[in-house]
């Protein structure tokens, strides 16, 4: 089964206060990742290629960081989850950049079930309080807060 998920949030900052928010996933000063509501992104190191770690069951390695532009996670857990899932920066003038966020993979053996069940609505909930996050310390404030849904609250209950 392919998965191509994407999540994204145009902010009105430019390129290097968002790139700035990329450079710090998985550090002590973590800004983007939510890690209040969600399992941290923690790493065995810095945020550099060949670094590992991962948040929760979800682990990977970082296949490859340019700083402030893009960093791409490969999976190494769940079994069955073959692929990537990345952050990039795109300036789209002085004032304004996206932030997008990228999961492609193939589903394979268990993800075929765990991956439509509870892990995309998990990284779709944690993807849009990411994103939140980012929002909040560029602006201050979130437009439109993301709102977990129903199967999300009874899904983070089930897990506890």
């Amino acid at each position: 089964m392919g998965v191509y998920n994407v999540h994204e949030r145009v902010l009105p900052v430019p390129g290097v206060e968002v790139g700035g928010l990329l450079d710090g996933l998985a550090g002590d000063d973590d800004l983007l990742w939510p890690r209040r509501d969600w399992p941290p992104m923690l790493l065995d190191g810095p945020l550099a290629s060949g670094a590992t770690g991962g948040h929760g069951p979800v682990r990977y390695t970082v296949a490859a960081y340019v700083p402030g532009r893009w960093v791409r996670f490969t999976f190494s857990g769940p079994r069955g989850f073959d692929g990537f899932h990345e952050y990039t920066v795109h300036p789209l003038g002085p004032d304004r950049t996206l932030l997008r966020h990228t999961l492609a993979m193939r589903a394979r053996g268990p993800a075929r079930l765990t991956w439509p069940l509870a892990f995309r609505h998990f990284h779709d909930a944690v993807l849009e309080d990411s994103l939140d996050r980012a929002e909040r310390v560029c602006t201050g404030t979130v437009a439109r807060p993301a709102r977990w849904n129903r199967y999300v609250r009874l899904l983070r209950r089930l897990s506890r």
